[in-house]
């Protein structure tokens, strides 16, 4: 039989919501009144968590965040996906908490909580730094394999295997534990929390800290001078010849 982990911890972050259209307004993104959720990735990795843990091969998912109180909303949505235990690491609203501060209070909790394994998201869809992940590895000394398309334990759960896409097809790594994954897109369909599961998250664990509980500075150490939407499409145009496209794109300096 199979042997399994202790813990998996995973973080999970509060984004502005795929599907909505964002604006910018006065050089910044407008985030008021606007629809937040779990960012995508981190989503698949709480639904990879998961599975280790039904299938046995792990006791037990935590989840962690960082951000303001509504922050407890994603981490109930991760509750209610199956995780067992969440901690908020709660920062005033509007607070800019980056990628390295991010890691270094993940560190903290790591080094308190002990995880045999850290499964997150390969990046966030607000700031698409895919950092975290390899910051927390750098930070902790431990083996790190990002953009995991498959995750596996091996059968003495000492090492985690990791098929992840790469341009020349893919590539196997293994890894001793504890270590960090980060989740791809491939990895894996989360699935829907149910009512009766969104129920009982409400009576699950939700642990509150702030970073100074846990001995972090969050000032951020890099400044967004501004941010700018993309010039907007111009229309096409149709041509008669092949003669007119090739001279429209001599003047467009093209060819």
């Amino acid at each position: 039989m199979a042997s399994s982990i202790g813990r998996v911890l995973v973080p999970v972050k509060r984004v502005v919501d795929y599907a909505v259209k964002i604006r910018v307004v006065g050089g910044k993104v407008d985030t008021a009144n606007v629809k937040h959720s779990m960012n995508p990735f981190d989503q698949i990795a709480v639904e990879e968590a998961v599975r280790l843990k039904e299938q046995k091969r792990a006791r037990e998912v935590w989840a962690v965040s960082v951000g303001p109180s509504k922050a407890q909303e994603i981490l109930r949505t991760a509750l209610a996906m199956g995780a067992d235990n969440a901690v908020h690491v709660e920062v005033p609203e509007g607070t800019d908490v980056q990628p390295l501060q991010v890691a270094k209070v993940l560190k903290a909790i790591v080094e308190k909580e002990k995880p045999d394994l850290v499964i997150l998201g390969k990046q966030a869809i607000d700031d698409d730094s895919n950092q975290t992940g390899q910051m927390l590895a750098g930070l902790l000394g431990w083996p790190q394999a990002t953009f995991a398309s498959k995750v596996e334990l091996a059968d003495d759960a000492s090492s985690v295997l990791v098929t992840r896409e790469v341009d020349g097809g893919l590539e196997k790594l293994e890894a001793p534990l504890p270590a960090i994954v980060t989740a791809d897109l491939r990895l894996n369909e989360p699935r829907y929390a149910t009512l009766p599961n969104i129920m009982k998250a409400k009576k699950k664990p939700l642990t509150k800290v702030t970073p100074a509980d846990l001995g972090v500075d969050v000032t951020p150490t890099l400044e967004v001078l501004e941010v700018t939407e993309p010039p907007k499409r111009v229309g096409g145009a149709k041509v008669e010849s092949v003669d007119e496209l090739v001279e429209k794109l001599k003047k467009a300096g093209v060819v």
